[in-house]
C-alpha cells in the first residue's frame, strides 16, 4: 500500500512539472491575457478604429459622390500600392511561444496582405478629390472636440509613463533575471525584451517581417521561454499599472476631459453608422 502510495505522489508530481513546467506554468499569449490597465478606458480601443474605419469610408463615399464620383468604393486602392506594415509585437515582446518558433520575431507573410483594401483601384480623378474628402471626414467625425487639448490624452502621457516604468526597480530587477535567463541558454544578453525583439540581425524588410532564421527563431524561444518562467510580463505589466494609476491622480481633470473627447467621437461615429450605414 505506502509502494502504491509513493508510486502515485511521484505521477502527481510528475504531471504538476509537466503543467507548470518552465515553458507553460500558465496561459500567457497576448497582452490581453494580462489584463486591463487603469489608463485603458481612456484610449481608442481597436473596436473604436473599426468604427471609425467604416465611419470614415462612409462620409468620404459621400463627399465623392458630391463631386461627381457616384460609384467610389467604401474600400478603395490607391492608384499604386503603399508599402503595408504589420506590427506584431505586444508592449512586452514576443508571447506566444508556438509563434516564436514558427516565425521568431516575424509573423506569417500571408497576414501582411490582410489589411490590404478589398475594393477595386481608385482612377487618377477619384485620387484627385481623396484627400479632401478624407479631411472632411476626420473634421466631422471630430467635430466638438477640443483636439489639440483633449483628444487622445492618455496616449500623450504614453512617453512619460513608459520612461517612469523604465526606471521601477522591480522591473529592472525582472529585466536583469530575464537577460541572464536569456544568455545562459547561449544567446545575446539583451537588456530587456524590445532589444530583442528590434535586434539588427533579424533584417527586417521594408514591411517589417523578418528572415526566420534558425538563430532567430531560437532566440525568440528562448526569449518567451524565460518570460514564462520568470513572469517577466506580469512585472512589466504591474510596474507600467502603477505608473498609470499615478498619473491619473496627477492629472485626473485632464483625463476626465480626454474620455468626454472619447465619448463625443464615439457618438459622432454612431450616428454616422444609423444615418449612413
Amino acid at each position: 500500500m505506502t509502494g502504491r502510495v509513493w508510486r502515485l505522489g511521484v505521477v502527481a508530481v510528475l504531471a504538476a512539472i509537466c503543467v507548470s513546467g518552465p515553458e507553460h506554468p500558465y496561459t500567457i499569449r497576448t497582452a490581453s491575457d494580462l489584463g486591463p490597465l487603469p489608463a485603458d478606458r481612456y484610449d481608442y480601443t481597436p473596436q473604436d478604429h473599426q468604427r471609425s474605419q467604416r465611419a470614415t469610408a462612409l462620409l468620404v463615399r459621400q463627399c465623392m459622390a458630391e463631386h461627381g464620383h457616384r460609384d467610389f468604393p467604401l474600400d478603395p486602392r490607391y492608384p499604386s500600392d503603399p508599402i503595408v506594415a504589420t506590427a506584431v509585437s505586444t508592449d512586452y515582446g514576443d508571447l506566444d511561444l508556438a509563434a516564436a518558433r514558427r516565425w521568431g520575431y516575424g509573423w506569417d507573410p500571408a497576414k501582411s496582405l490582410a489589411s490590404r483594401p478589398k475594393g477595386r483601384r481608385m482612377t487618377n480623378a477619384e485620387y484627385a478629390d481623396f484627400p479632401d474628402c478624407n479631411a472632411e471626414a476626420s473634421r466631422r467625425l471630430l467635430r466638438g472636440i477640443d483636439v489639440e487639448r483633449d483628444w487622445l490624452y492618455a496616449s500623450t502621457r504614453a512617453v512619460a509613463i513608459n520612461k517612469a516604468v523604465k526606471r521601477d526597480p522591480r522591473l529592472r530587477a525582472a529585466w536583469d533575471v530575464w537577460s541572464r535567463c536569456v544568455a545562459d541558454q547561449g544567446f545575446t544578453r539583451y537588456p530587456d525584451p524590445v532589444a530583442a525583439y528590434t535586434d539588427p540581425a533579424w533584417h527586417r524588410s521594408s514591411d517589417g517581417n523578418t528572415r526566420h532564421t534558425q538563430r532567430e527563431r531560437a532566440t525568440a524561444v528562448a526569449d518567451v521561454t524565460c518570460k514564462l518562467r520568470h513572469r517577466t510580463a506580469e512585472v512589466w505589466h504591474a510596474a507600467r499599472a502603477r505608473q498609470q494609476a499615478v498619473d491619473i491622480a496627477r492629472h485626473r481633470d485632464r483625463y476626465a476631459a480626454g474620455l468626454q473627447a472619447l465619448r463625443t467621437y464615439r457618438a459622432t461615429i454612431a450616428e454616422v453608422l444609423r444615418n449612413l450605414g
